[in-house]
């Protein structure tokens, strides 16, 4: 595997101007820059792939690590952090506009939605709620 793989133009693997918060050999992990609630995080493979589907069981496994570390700072650095959503947009059609893999690992406090009943639905309107 190339980890080193990078595509030309792409924000991702250009990351020079990205404040990244932490990394690895395979991943790096940024706060998105168009945050919906604090410490909404990217976690971004440094190996230029279009979705989550295209990781390979390395990346997926450094992945799911990740996300439980990110989980537990969060929610050291804000008790209020009682639920998070977790989120890939994997293609155009499901609005994915960064052509790079990045899972966003959104946190969640209680209130900060009036009635969050059917969480990611919401993607599509009048859905969410069932």
């Amino acid at each position: 595997m190339n980890v080193d793989s990078k595509l030309k133009g792409c924000l991702f693997c250009q990351n020079e101007k990205l404040k990244v918060v932490k990394e690895s050999n395979l991943f790096y992990i940024i706060y998105d820059e168009f945050p919906v609630t604090k410490y909404h995080t990217l976690i971004i493979p440094k190996r230029h792939v279009k979705t989550y589907f295209d990781l390979n069981k390395e990346e997926i496994l450094a992945c799911d690590r990740y996300l439980r570390d990110m989980k537990q700072e969060i929610q050291q650095a804000d008790p209020l952090v009682t639920s998070f959503n977790i989120g890939m947009n994997c293609g155009e059609e499901s609005g994915q506009t960064i052509m790079h893999c990045h899972i966003h690992l959104i946190p969640r406090r209680k209130g900060d939605m009036k009635i969050p009943r059917g969480g990611v639905r919401g993607v599509i309107p009048g859905k969410q709620s069932y």
